[in-house]
């Protein structure tokens, strides 16, 4: 794959020591991990090997990523892998995207508060989808779900939300059928808004009165109970937004969309256009507005660009991806066994790899091949980090042999 013409360890190599200079003292040590992992990535910081073609003589060096999660080049193959496992735990159902978003009062505290109200924004999304699922009157069954968080709008601006992948049913209470959802339809927005708006205030309530919360500056009034109590008074009376999609079009949409969603970060190297010490050019995309014209660039100065990327810095193992019913992860195996029995689809293939005593010594084949012939690329020699490799890049000319004995 070619590399974009600029990403974000560019910007944080070239303006990043500056701008920590000048926010030293404001900046959280998880947040300047953040910048130093992106910087070194895919680098000599990190290390890496070198690796050379069998039919020709092409050899090139590749440095060792980050794996950081906030990385934008590194969450490629974390996706690859992650999609690998939900595959075979798809079911022959519907799938419906539903997202649940904290209003804005809320999101500010959320920054001061990320462990706390990013954690209570999973639960009450999870709990308010299994419980009206769950009731008679509506599906009346057990159902699984897969959520993941995003904190961030298409401009990186601070904005808190679930996004749910949730099969169109669910078990019958004891487990002997399969509840199919009406086609097109699976749970009343209404609802699921009223029950998600309850059981976030009164979470945040309960964390309020265990002292959970922290509250700095313009929010500094909320320490004491009564004003956190008409604080939360007005936000039970304005609109919470939940939004159901219709269900995707198969199995491999489902895959599509969480290829797209699961891995993300607040901006991809692919949406920056340009980067001087004018500011940072990126397109963006307005969810106010449809058609084409929903597509724009804007134009950040360096300082808030860098700012606004950091906002997105999760806390220190937080899991962003989340099981919840029938497939929270002590029962999925079990539950999913169950429910393709019920729905007649046949259990997936478990390829086992067996692996040849014989070759343990061989060099290690690449997945990526020879750019120039096609060829496979194996491992000749491995250096340490912040060291200079002994093989050199080169073009291919006459024909190598390469001996695995």
């Amino acid at each position: 794959m070619a590399r974009p013409g600029l990403e974000v360890a560019d910007i944080f190599r070239d303006y990043g020591p500056a701008w920590r200079r000048a926010h030293a003292g404001h900046v959280s040590l998880g947040q300047l991990k953040v910048m130093s992992a992106i910087e070194s990535c895919r680098t000599a910081a990190l290390g890496g090997h070198a690796e050379a073609c069998e039919d020709c003589a092409h050899t090139r060096i590749a440095y060792n990523s980050c794996r950081n999660r906030h990385c934008p080049k590194c969450q490629g193959a974390a996706a690859r892998d992650w999609l690998a496992d939900r595959e075979a735990e798809l079911l022959p159902v519907p799938y419906f995207h539903v997202v649940f978003t904290l209003p804005a009062a809320i999101a500010d505290l959320a920054y001061l508060n990320k462990a706390v109200i990013y954690d209570l924004l999973f639960k009450a999304a999870a709990e308010t989808t299994l419980t009206i699922a769950a009731d008679p009157k509506h599906l009346g069954a057990r159902i699984g779900l897969t959520a993941v968080l995003h904190t961030w709008g298409s401009a990186m601006t601070h904005h808190p939300h679930v996004h749910m992948i949730v099969p169109g049913g669910g078990l019958s209470p004891d487990g002997t059928r399969w509840i199919p959802c009406r086609p097109n339809f699976f749970l009343p927005v209404r609802l699921l808004s009223k029950l998600f708006r309850r059981l976030i205030l009164d979470k945040l309530a309960t964390a309020h009165a265990a002292g959970h919360l922290r509250f700095f500056g313009a929010h500094a009034d909320l320490t004491g109970p009564k004003a956190f109590a008409a604080f939360l008074a007005r936000l039970r009376n304005i609109r919470w937004f939940v939004y159901a999609k219709r269900p995707f079009a198969g199995p491999e949409a489902v895959l599509a969309y969480l290829a797209r969603y699961t891995h993300r970060v607040a901006i991809s190297n692919s949406r920056l256009i340009c980067a001087d010490d004018s500011g940072v050019t990126f397109t963006w995309k307005d969810y106010r507005v449809e058609g084409r014209e929903r597509c724009k660039t804007m134009a950040l100065a360096i300082d808030e660009f860098i700012r606004r990327f950091l906002l997105h810095v999760l806390p220190r193992g937080f899991h962003r991806i989340r099981h919840y019913g029938l497939f929270a992860n002590g029962s999925r195996a079990t539950n999913l066994t169950r429910a393709r029995a019920l729905l007649g689809a046949c259990e997936p293939r478990c390829e086992t790899a067996t692996a040849d005593p014989a070759d343990a010594t061989a060099p290690s084949s690449l997945t990526q091949p020879c750019p120039y012939c096609g060829g496979r690329m194996i491992s000749i020699e491995r250096f340490a980090r912040g060291s200079s490799p002994a093989n050199q890049s080169s073009s291919p000319n006459a024909v190598i042999r390469v001996d695995t004995s």
